[in-house]
């Protein structure tokens, strides 16, 4: 019999998770930089990135099927 460690499915999760929002962060860092050299409203930017960090959070106390979906779900 096959049996799933939960904890480790929700820590392979987050790490995809952590893995797909990389690039994401980067780019709206880069934003950021800009958006603070010319004086420009950074809150929107600092919206998106609290999200993302955030997103991690989406796996905790998650059936197997559900993290399948979030993992599948990710852009």
């Amino acid at each position: 019999m096959i049996t799933i460690n939960q904890d480790k499915a929700i820590g392979i999760t987050k790490d995809a998770i952590r893995a797909n929002r990389t690039p994401k962060l980067v780019a709206l860092d880069v934003q950021f930089q800009r958006a603070l050299e010319t004086g420009a409203n950074t809150a929107d930017i600092v919206a998106q990135k609290q999200v993302l960090r955030d997103a991690t959070n989406a796996a905790d106390g998650k059936t197997v099927d559900e993290l399948k979906t979030i993992i599948e779900g990710l852009d």
